[in-house]
């Protein structure tokens, strides 16, 4: 245990969020954000750890996987500051401990950061710039600049202290478990998080053909006896979506697709996360990872499999 207590000062803190506006200056497709991530806790890092030994396990502590809207890392980067200071004063802080509370944070947080930053305050503060620029005022663009970085480093400052001061009251509590149920509940939010958007952005589908079955007459549409020109097209439209539901072919075709999802919806992108995070487990460079699905996509692609 440190004999003095070392204390990580406002200065330290301003330093380490003006660090993370570098957050993504080393984005890669291995552990994307864990460069800018280490980058940023830098200036806090060196005064926790002044014993070279110590700083280079913390520097390697966070050369971990991370990932999260650039904004939205500052209450991470608060928590993670707290963490880390009371580690360095001899507190029974694990490094699990502060993995899963960056993992838990991270994925809810990513999501909240593009309808708010992206679709809201941007687009607003571009709408105001514009409408003055096109009037002729030279403040348009001028006023878009300042406001926008005003309450950019206005948010990235106020709520990474304010995951500070939660995280040092997290780690305060250490006896009653506070620490570890935080962890638990993070991990959880995280790995919820993970789940909900496995079946909106993992998508598999197979083509091979199961059945064809003939649609009886009065089921499908009639093409030859339409009218031509806009007004077939329009009863085209009507019958096949607004009218009857007619189908557009003489023929039903059941895919291997269909029966999955009849079975269990996004079960294929279930199976394939759980084989990535099982090869994850077993220690496979994510690299290898991407160029194999990759590669089995391509193939599976001109065999006619997917």
């Amino acid at each position: 245990m440190a004999d003095k207590k070392i204390k990580l000062t406002k200065r330290d803190r301003f330093n380490v969020m003006l660090h993370s506006q570098f957050l993504q200056g080393s984005w890669n497709y291995e552990r994307m954000q864990n460069g800018g991530w280490v980058y940023s806790m830098i200036p806090a890092l060196r005064k926790l750890y002044p014993n070279k030994k110590d700083l280079v396990a913390a520097l390697q502590r966070h050369l971990v996987f991370f990932n999260t809207h650039p904004y939205l890392a500052s209450p991470i980067l608060g928590v993670t500051l707290a963490l880390e200071e009371d580690k360095a004063n001899g507190a029974p802080v694990e490094d699990e401990a502060i993995q899963g509370v960056k993992v838990g944070m991270m994925g809810p947080l990513a999501g909240v950061g593009d309808p708010v930053f992206w679709y809201t305050v941007r687009p607003i503060l571009g709408a105001l710039g514009a409408s003055m620029a096109v009037n002729g005022n030279v403040l348009g663009p001028i006023l878009f600049f300042l406001l926008w970085n005003l309450i950019r480093l206005a948010f990235l400052w106020y709520t990474q202290e304010f995951g500070y001061k939660a995280g040092s009251a997290i780690t305060s509590d250490m006896s009653g478990g506070l620490l570890q149920k935080v962890t638990r509940g993070a991990s959880m939010m995280g790995m919820f998080v993970l789940g909900a958007l496995i079946e909106r952005w993992v998508n598999i589908k197979f083509t091979p053909i199961i059945s064809q079955t003939p649609i009886q007459k009065g089921g499908y549409i009639e093409w030859d006896k339409l009218p031509a020109g806009g007004k077939g097209i329009q009863q085209a439209l009507l019958q096949w979506n607004m009218g009857k539901g007619m189908s557009l072919t003489k023929t039903k075709t059941t895919t291997l697709q269909d029966n999955l999802d009849s079975l269990i919806p996004g079960l294929a992108g279930l199976l394939l996360t759980f084989l990535c995070m099982w090869l994850l487990k077993k220690k496979v460079s994510p690299i290898w990872i991407i160029i194999g699905i990759f590669v089995i996509g391509v193939l599976f692609h001109v065999w006619g499999i997917l």
